[in-house]
């Protein structure tokens, strides 16, 4: 393990092991101070974030794109703080920190004894709402989480996903597509963050007018076992209370072959994501190279070879 695997792993362990002991005010204002400062910094984070909130809100100068960043790098902050304290969180708290609005697509789905495949975008506090469903709603459901460097802080986010109730598996284990898919025929539920993937199998997608990929596993478990796939997005308010929806279920199209259905269905799942993100663009924590311009320059003529659209710290 490198010195700099070490000090990662490390902050991170201090964060789930003090943070959740401060009262919830101070974390809050913590959070924001942090925010603040990272913002201030103008790192590559914070240049990336906006440089894909202006393809999210096109008609933004540079004053409205900074107040954006701003606002990102706070809404961001608050998940951690949020994720760092959620262990140390009563069920009464978790059950009374988020509000969704139609939920009934998820009852409505489990009901029919089919399975639910949840898909979301890095919008608010997934860890939160993962947690709010197997508390308030008792329903247990399963993930994937990428594998992290050092293992030692994989573990520790695996260890925190299972301690909210959640069935984690490894992202790169060849049978995690096999387990998600016998839990969805057993008629449970599965969760899946999905506006992001940098692999070979990923789809591409017509997201806010630009080609992006974004990973196929959610229309493809649909179509194997006749779950019901639904979008879900997330937001905050002025209030301690997350706010979602869940958007209703993307069908499978009646022909075309596998690829075709699944390039439908992704795009389906992007055009939901993209109503959420517009709708709260500083909820979105995408501080990552998501379009494929950006992952490739010559997709972009615009882009000298070689240039660094990240910035500099």
């Amino acid at each position: 393990m490198s010195a700099r695997e070490r000090l990662t792993d490390a902050l991170y362990g201090a964060g789930w092991g003090t943070v959740k002991k401060l009262p919830e005010p101070v974390a809050v204002r913590l959070g924001r101070s942090i925010a603040d400062l990272a913002w201030k910094r103008r790192g590559k984070g914070v240049l990336r974030l906006e440089d894909n909130y202006a393809r999210v809100v096109p008609d933004a100068g540079p004053e409205r794109l900074a107040e954006l960043s701003r606002a990102g790098m706070r809404s961001y902050l608050r998940y951690w703080m949020e994720s760092f304290r959620l262990p140390a969180w009563s069920p009464e708290r978790v059950a009374s920190g988020l509000d969704v609005k139609d939920l009934h697509h998820l009852t409505d789905g489990l009901a029919a004894g089919k399975g639910v495949v949840l898909a979301l975008p890095h919008l608010a506090n997934w860890d939160l709402a993962g947690a709010w469903v197997t508390t308030k709603l008792g329903i247990p459901f399963t993930t994937v989480a990428e594998r992290l460097k050092p293992e030692t802080l994989y573990d520790r986010f695996v260890a925190y996903r299972e301690g909210l109730g959640m069935e984690v598996l490894p992202h790169n284990g060849g049978s995690a597509f096999g387990t998600l898919a016998r839990r969805l025929r057993d008629g449970g539920l599965v969760c899946l963050v999905a506006d992001r993937d940098l692999s070979a199998s990923g789809v591409e997608v017509d997201f806010f007018g630009e080609r992006a990929r974004m990973p196929a596993g959610p229309a493809l478990l649909a179509q194997q076992t006749g779950a019901r796939l639904l979008p879900v997005t997330l937001w905050y308010d002025d209030s301690p209370v997350m706010r979602g929806r869940v958007h209703p279920p993307v069908e499978v199209p009646g022909s075309g072959t596998r690829a075709e259905k699944t390039s439908v269905m992704t795009q389906a799942l992007a055009d939901a994501f993209a109503t959420g993100i517009a709708d709260h663009p500083e909820d979105w924590h995408m501080l990552q190279r998501l379009w494929l311009k950006d992952l490739d320059p010559a997709r972009d003529p615009a882009t000298a070879p070689g240039q660094d659209r990240e910035g500099t710290p």
